[in-house]
């Protein structure tokens, strides 16, 4: 089990291009050139252990992978076929979940799973909306846990409205549904994030978003490969905007990052509470990228209550931002974060009170009262953004963070960023 301390430093100026370039699209590329014929180019691919996974599964899916420098050529088979190996996810719930849906309607059989963590998590809320369009799936307590297993055959279309906002939910009903019998349409309560959607049609693909609906025409065609910068990721590059929202008389400049706007309402969160952000958009081809500039100004609680799906990821690091304003801040309808990586609501206000602050725990939520971080020990629960959340914090105190291993699976350079503005042991 690794272990971090982190101790402040003082006031910094930051600018870097070196924050880990996005998961979430990361994974899709990988599953996604699997729907062409032709070889897809993948340039600034994540390297790291949860996105090699998912560049390992699709090898053994009878894909050819071949690096050539920054670029990734993903060559994919005339046809996909079983593998006699278990597909294993790592730490990722967007791997499994999305490979649960495109194995759905890919003719054999596939059995998926993950590290310990990931195999607490919940699948049944993929697994059953995939049964009710006719997908063959099992798994451990009925599909709730993996190993999941997939027999994957033609599916019928289908018109889903799914009970919550979940872009993995989304994202695997879409892939299920691309070699469907017929149109199919999905409609969520809020919108959930949209790279899948996005990502899609810029393959080719016949779908259309309307609010919270999904229109979609099944092909038989192969799709048109990918040629795609990954750009960096707004929720890695987030942990360093919340380092600038605790610190004052700093600032940083992050650069070439994804600016969807279902990525960056964590940074609009802070503007509320009074930092200064700044997007500078510089390209949009399959999506928004450019540079995010933020400055440090004092915090005041808010109360966040919208949008929760768009900030699913970053809700931790934000509750560093709570515990240094002025005030109380609240979060609510959240009860999305308790089937993350670990139970979100939980770990934070746990943490949270190790550090000496006022946390009140509810089902969907908690709130917090701004005050001063004081010397703790805490865990990361296995959550790499946990551990990261709480490496922020130790830039107003010493912090130690147990089982940081995690880090790993996301952002391989967090400490060499963090160690230019912080103390790390």
């Amino acid at each position: 089990m690794s272990k971090l301390q982190v101790s402040p430093k003082g006031a910094f100026v930051l600018e870097t291009d070196k924050i880990a370039s996005d998961k979430s699209i990361s994974h899709r590329c990988a599953i996604f050139s699997l729907l062409s014929d032709k070889p897809s180019q993948v340039r600034n691919f994540l390297n790291a252990e949860d996105t090699l996974c998912t560049l390992q599964i699709v090898q053994k899916l009878g894909a050819n992978v071949q690096y050539n420098g920054d670029t990734i050529v993903i060559t994919p088979p005339k046809e996909l076929h079983e593998s006699a190996d278990i597909l294993d996810c790592g730490n990722s719930g967007t791997a499994i979940r999305l490979l649960m849906g495109f194995l759905s309607s890919v003719k054999g059989f596939f059995v998926l799973h993950g590290d310990k963590y990931l195999a607490s998590r919940p699948m049944r809320r993929v697994a059953n909306p995939l049964r009710e369009i006719g997908a063959m799936i099992d798994g451990r307590e009925n599909g709730e846990f993996a190993p999941i297993s997939v027999r994957g055959q033609e599916l019928e279309a289908f018109d889903y409205a799914s009970p919550i906002a979940s872009a993995q939910v989304k994202s695997a009903l879409i892939l299920a549904g691309l070699r469907g019998k017929g149109i199919s349409t999905l409609n969520e309560p809020t919108l959930s994030r949209d790279h899948t959607e996005k990502m899609l049609r810029g393959m080719g693909v016949d779908i259309v978003s309307s609010g919270t609906k999904v229109t979609l025409t099944p092909t038989q065609k192969p799709l048109k490969p990918l040629d795609i910068t990954v750009p960096n990721d707004p929720s890695s590059g987030f942990f360093f905007a919340v380092a600038v929202a605790i610190t004052p008389n700093s600032k940083v400049i992050l650069k070439n990052m994804l600016l969807n706007p279902t990525r960056i309402e964590a940074y609009k969160v802070l503007q509320r509470m009074g930092t200064k952000v700044e997007f500078i958009e510089k390209e949009n081809l399959y999506d928004s990228v450019g540079d995010i500039v933020v400055e440090y100004a004092p915090l005041s609680g808010v109360s966040v209550e919208d949008n929760i799906a768009w900030l699913i990821d970053e809700l931790p690091a934000l509750s560093i931002a709570f515990g240094c304003a002025e005030g109380k801040s609240l979060v609510k309808n959240a009860k999305e974060l308790r089937v993350k990586e670990s139970d979100r609501i939980s770990s934070v206000v746990t943490n949270l009170k190790k550090c000496g602050l006022h946390v009140d725990e509810f089902e969907d939520g908690y709130a917090v009262v701004g005050g001063e971080f004081q010397e703790a020990t805490v865990d990361s629960y296995g959550d790499h953004r946990v551990a990261m959340s709480f490496a922020m914090a130790g830039l107003k105190t010493s912090i130690d963070i147990t089982d940081t291993e995690c880090i790993q699976t996301s952002f391989p350079n967090f400490i060499e960023i963090l160690s230019q503005i912080g103390n790390v042991k």
